[in-house]
């Protein structure tokens, strides 16, 4: 060989380990970003997973609080235990614990938790009951570090006593929307993000898949069919502003009452996933080999039977990949439903699909815009529960993908 070619020879195998470089450079710096923003998202989450309580025992044995246990049956049971005077039963004992200075920091809604309680199990209202309440915001601030100096003595007491934690918050994934970090709870958007889903799901994927299919197998080759397939690519690359723009004309326009629900939500999200869907749909149908259909074909089998018995399953895993990507990008979507009043304050869980709701994103917006540390701190446990929900809905979809995919 050579000189020449020996030099070309070793360029060559220098430029192929360059080009491996760097991919592995590129793959590892994605890598480093990715630990790095779930580290941080982990990092502050943990104190948005938590809350700022009190803990001191409340003892009803005395008899100051007299209830028939019949009333804490029913629905009425939390009625019934503030009409007995339970919030001043839990106040003096607070006061009696912690003094009055810290009594004066319970949250006004502490009493509602020890009711919850008792409601659960009426036994307690023969004994002593031990129970951690939170805190108002001022004295969660000021055990953060956050201001109000004037509380820190109150606060190095408490905490010094064993008294005053920071403690788990189970009521975070079961609330719903506060206007203080200690009370707001995520569940109310959570349960708007799945109504909303829903709707989108069941509207785009079915409308998107006979699309690609009628686009595909069926429909004839002429410039109306080219003016639908150039519409349906531009639609795919439209911001989603414009949807929600069109969801508040035409949507809210027929529906005035529906503002701010997971119909009008799920409606306008489906008008945006559903090219998505359309496009990967046909790209997956023209996937399928053509002698699947001429073999179908050759046995008597009729277009439709072919369509839908033979092409269509063996192209769902693809139709299936496209639906993932859609419903991924509108679950993360926020300027839509905010164009459709979705960043209503709501403080009570959805109850169908036409109750006012807000959704993960939205939730997150509104509470990142607060001052309040708290807030964020909640944000960002919000965020891992938004990252959550959608690493279990594309597992989902990717387990019945992988469940439908067959192998010619």
């Amino acid at each position: 060989m050579s000189n020449a070619a020996d030099l070309r020879l070793k360029r060559r195998y220098a430029a192929e380990r360059r080009f491996k470089a760097l991919g592995y450079g590129s793959v590892l710096f994605s890598a480093l970003v990715l630990a790095f923003l779930l580290f941080t998202m982990t990092a502050n989450a943990l104190g948005g997973f938590q809350r700022t309580e009190v803990r001191f025992p409340i003892d009803f044995s005395s008899g100051a609080l007299t209830v028939d246990p019949s009333q804490l049956q029913g629905p009425g049971a939390v009625d019934a235990l503030k009409g007995a005077g339970l919030a001043d039963v839990v106040a003096f004992a607070a006061a009696k614990e912690l003094g009055d200075d810290g009594a004066a920091h319970l949250d006004d809604g502490a009493w509602r938790e020890v009711a919850a309680k008792l409601a659960a199990d009426p036994s307690r209202l023969q004994g002593k009951l031990e129970v951690s309440l939170p805190v108002t915001d001022d004295m969660a601030a000021a055990l953060r570090g956050d201001g109000h100096g004037e509380l820190v003595p109150l606060v190095n007491r408490l905490k010094g006593e064993g008294k005053l934690v920071r403690a788990f918050d189970f009521g975070f994934l079961t609330r719903g929307d506060a206007t203080g970090p200690q009370d707001v709870g995520i569940w109310g958007a959570l349960k708007g993000s799945m109504l909303t889903m829903f709707v989108t799901l069941a509207l785009a994927f079915p409308v998107g898949v006979l699309a690609a299919v009628y686009l595909e197998e069926y429909a004839p080759r002429n410039r109306w069919t080219d003016l639908i397939e150039v519409s349906i690519n531009n639609l795919a690359a439209v911001p989603s502003i414009i949807f929600g723009l069109l969801g508040l004309a035409v949507f809210l326009g027929l529906f005035p009452n529906w503002r701010s629900a997971p119909l009008i939500g799920g409606m306008t999200l489906a008008l945006m996933t559903m090219p998505v869907i359309v496009i990967s749909g046909r790209n997956a149908i023209k996937a399928v080999p053509p002698s699947i259909r001429d073999a179908a074909l050759a046995v008597g089998a009729s277009r439709v039977q072919t369509v839908f018995h033979h092409v269509l399953p063996l192209a769902l895993p693809g139709i299936l990949t496209g639906t993932i990507i859609g419903m991924a990008r509108a679950l993360g979507e926020t300027a839509p439903l905010l164009m459709i009043g979705m960043r209503a304050f709501v403080a009570s869980p959805p109850d169908g699909f036409t109750s006012p709701a807000t959704v993960l994103p939205v939730q997150i917006f509104l509470w990142s815009d607060e001052i309040d540390r708290g807030f964020v701190e909640r944000t960002s446990a919000a965020i891992i529960i938004l990252l959550l929900f959608l690493l279990v809905m594309n597992g989902l979809a990717i387990y019945l993908r992988n469940r439908f995919e067959k192998r010619w």
